[in-house]
């Protein structure tokens, strides 16, 4: 299941966004989405877990937790 993250600080990391949704179950692919021109995060990013059960208790439990003064937005990506 593709998870869309969004609300992200611009100070989050590819690892930080991964080990977050590690502590939940398996992650298969994560990634950050980058400003082309600035090289900086435009606050959110995809993680992808195999487990649909995982995935849905890392988007019950993650979305709206604050991260690093952020309260993120955790959804299934369309």
């Amino acid at each position: 299941m593709k998870l869309l993250i969004r609300n992200l600080a611009r100070t989050t990391t590819e690892e930080e966004l991964r080990a977050l949704f590690e502590a939940h179950g398996t992650v298969q692919s994560c990634s950050m989405v980058i400003d082309k021109e600035t090289g900086s995060s435009k606050g959110f990013g995809f993680v992808e877990m195999p487990k649909p059960g995982e995935a849905k208790v890392a988007v019950n439990t993650l979305n709206g937790k604050n991260v690093a003064g952020s309260k993120i937005r955790v959804k299934k990506a369309e």
